[in-house]
């Protein structure tokens, strides 16, 4: 068998990619530890000294715990809906797929500048205050479309024999769907929330414009660095960054554990469905 040989040319490319994606985090991160206030070399030693600092701010903590409520509210709300939706999207056979399919993906095509003012100028003449639930809003248009990208293909691999067997047995609708899909899928669903957790918690240009008096972590750290630039927002960054990566972390494991298909293959057995 012929062996395939990488060029010097491409394994460069790969290389330089990889400098130019990861060194500037890794600049970030290591500049957020700095024991002076310069953020050029000579690096002059490693310090706690901004991350103390940070952690004393209130107007920081309350812009983390907003970040953290908005995500929240976004998860779980996607998680119902967008499960839901999945679902139906999966299940219908009609000509209304198609088009219902459009429109839910379509934020997915959208710049985020454009979602922000169209949903800026709706909240305007529906005449809502803006706030953190507006930002909640905003931010379940932006983050569905990636839910549903993740649940409608991991529903459509559903062995549909299970379902078909316990609908055969007596079971409504929804006792299949508990009984049956849900117990299948439910780590790919953990880990699409999880995904929509990182993405509302991380976004910037779309809350910008529907965020009331408040701030969100991101919103903060741009005000800051308006003010000043000095470590400080290098150790924000790197939480912000910690935080996102353990997040990315849990919705890549829970969707490849769902994706080699180690959840319940359904409580159908002995021939009969327990409902109960």
């Amino acid at each position: 068998m012929m062996s395939r040989q990488r060029s010097p040319f491409a394994s460069g490319v790969v290389v330089a990619s990889l400098v130019f994606l990861f060194v500037p985090l890794l600049v970030v991160v290591v500049f957020s530890f700095h024991s002076v206030g310069a953020l050029t070399l000579p690096f002059r030693g490693f310090s706690l000294r901004w991350y103390r600092q940070i952690w004393k701010s209130d107007e920081f903590r309350s812009s983390l715990v907003n970040s953290a409520v908005v995500a929240s509210v976004t998860g779980l709300v996607t998680m119902v809906l967008g499960t839901l939706a999945a679902y139906a999207l999966s299940a219908t056979r009609s000509r209304l797929r198609a088009p219902l399919a459009l429109l839910l993906f379509l934020p997915l095509t959208l710049p985020g500048l454009f979602v922000g003012l169209s949903l800026l100028v709706m909240f305007g003449r529906a005449t809502v205050s803006l706030s953190l639930w507006t930002v909640a809003v905003a931010h379940l248009v932006y983050v569905m479309p990636y839910f549903l990208l993740i649940a409608v293909a991991t529903l459509q691999r559903l062995d549909v024999s299970l379902e078909e067997a316990a609908a055969d047995l007596g079971a409504t609708r929804w006792v299949v769907f508990t009984k049956v899909t849900l117990p299948q899928v439910w780590p790919v669903l953990m880990g699409a929330t999880f995904l929509a957790f990182a993405l509302s918690f991380d976004e910037f240009v779309i809350t910008f414009f529907v965020i009331g008096p408040e701030s969100t972590l991101p919103l903060y750290i741009f005000s800051s660095l308006r003010r000043t630039v000095d470590p400080s927002i290098n150790a924000i960054s790197t939480l912000l960054l910690g935080i996102t990566l353990v997040l990315f972390a849990l919705s890549f494991a829970l969707t490849t554990r769902g994706g080699r298909g180690d959840a319940l293959a359904g409580p159908v057995e002995g021939g009969r469905l327990d409902e109960h």
